[in-house]
């Protein structure tokens, strides 16, 4: 392909907005599309809506140069790129919805030759089933336009540099649809570019993320085990890992974030006779959440009957994981909710933003002054080796204190 190409990106969040930015800075006019005209406001200014380390820079750097604006609404584009979330609804069931809506949305704007790519994490079949939802509207279009998938795997936090430098599985409906997108994906990727088709490009994702679930789930699950059998489950794992051809993951709070919460219950649903121990694994993390809750009202029920008053309970952490500001399926957003919900008096600690909706966002040295309870609920690099006073009662679920 050539680099004189028009992209337009549906979606600027967490993925969407930095591979914008990232394509409009090899010289690619890029046009992002957001139905929140907030952001597209903000991104119009050369600012960003999102926490992530180096995008403010990029994205300012690209808008003032001319190769990226936001808009409401898509144009007519050489390559589109759908990057809008995929939920669950019901019985953990996959909602494509804004996958749907993003593909109508560009449907009126589509010429002969154009190529669309579904980077949003999918259930298997979703690109052929957007393939026959143009088709249905544009008929004209069939055999003239090219379709794939192509998920991202990035770290939040390192999102710039992954999005460049990591491998992608990228899958066409057909081999010219493969090529194509690879043409494309080669004008800002650096690291290698696997052809598949774009059924197993769309379980690679939920595979990989789905793989990392029971990994957590069994650290988890091991956690409970410990606590029960009064062993120190950090110490415990840091033995076991001493094994040449073993690597457990270290427990936490549960599993959140838009990825590893989610996308293992789209082959659940999918194949629930086959998924057992996805689901088990998803069940697992789950319970875990609820477990750290429960510990949590244990000692804030002995402390009430030894000081006959409730404590105020200090929870570090809102995030899904550390130091970002994401709070998508976060099991300690969860917690302080939950306990919030049960007339707990919680003072939330989160250093990665500066309010919620729900609830005031307290800074850490004032929370931890004012708590009785203190509670680790994500290992923020802010929280590392926190000094406080041993009357303080802990609960460390991340292992961050020591």
């Amino acid at each position: 392909m050539k680099k004189e190409l028009n992209v337009v990106m549906i979606g600027l969040g967490y993925i969407g907005l930095p591979t914008a930015a990232i394509i409009a800075s090899k010289n690619i006019k890029v046009l992002g599309v957001d139905v929140n005209q907030k952001v597209v406001d903000t991104i119009n200014k050369g600012k960003i809506h999102i926490v992530e380390p180096k995008l403010d820079q990029l994205v300012k750097e690209v808008v003032s140069n001319g190769f990226l604006k936001a808009e409401t609404k898509p144009q007519s584009a050489d390559v589109y790129l759908i990057a809008v979330p995929t939920p669950f609804k019901g019985d953990y069931e996959p909602d494509i919805a804004y996958v749907e809506a993003a593909t109508h949305s560009l449907i009126p704007t589509l010429k002969e030759g154009a190529l669309v790519i579904i980077e949003s994490t999918s259930p298997v079949g979703t690109t052929e089933k957007m393939q026959k939802l143009i088709f249905a509207k544009r008929p004209e279009l069939k055999g003239k336009i090219f379709m794939a998938f192509c998920p991202e795997r990035v770290l939040p936090g390192n999102v710039i540099y992954e999005l460049e430098h990591n491998d992608r599985a990228i899958g066409g409906i057909n081999l010219e649809s493969t090529k194509k997108a690879i043409d494309f994906y080669c004008q800002f990727v650096t690291g290698e570019l696997h052809k598949t088709n774009a059924r197993t490009a769309e379980l690679t994702k939920l595979v990989e993320n789905a793989s990392r679930d029971v990994q957590i789930a069994f650290a988890n699950e091991l956690s409970m085990i410990c606590d029960k059998a009064g062993i120190n489950v950090w110490e415990l794992i840091n033995l076991a890992n001493k094994h040449p051809r073993v690597n457990i993951l270290q427990p936490g709070t549960g599993v959140g974030g838009h990825c590893i919460a989610v996308d293992p219950w789209f082959i659940v649903s999918a194949f629930p006779k086959e998924a057992k121990i996805i689901r088990a694994a998803r069940e697992i993390n789950n319970y875990k959440t609820e477990w750290v809750i429960e510990k949590i009202k244990n000692k804030a029920l002995h402390f009430k009957i030894n000081n006959n008053r409730d404590p105020i309970i200090a929870c570090l952490g809102l995030a899904f994981k550390p130091n970002i500001d994401d709070l998508r399926e976060s099991p300690a957003l969860y917690v302080v909710q939950s306990l919030i919900q049960d007339n707990f008096t919680i003072l939330a600690v989160e250093p990665n933003i500066n309010n919620h909706k729900d609830f005031d966002v307290v800074e850490v040295k004032k929370a931890i002054d004012k708590a009785d309870i203190v509670v680790v609920l994500v290992g923020h690099s802010a929280f590392i080796s926190l000094k406080m006073a041993k009357s303080k009662l802990v609960l460390d679920f991340v292992n961050s204190l020591n």
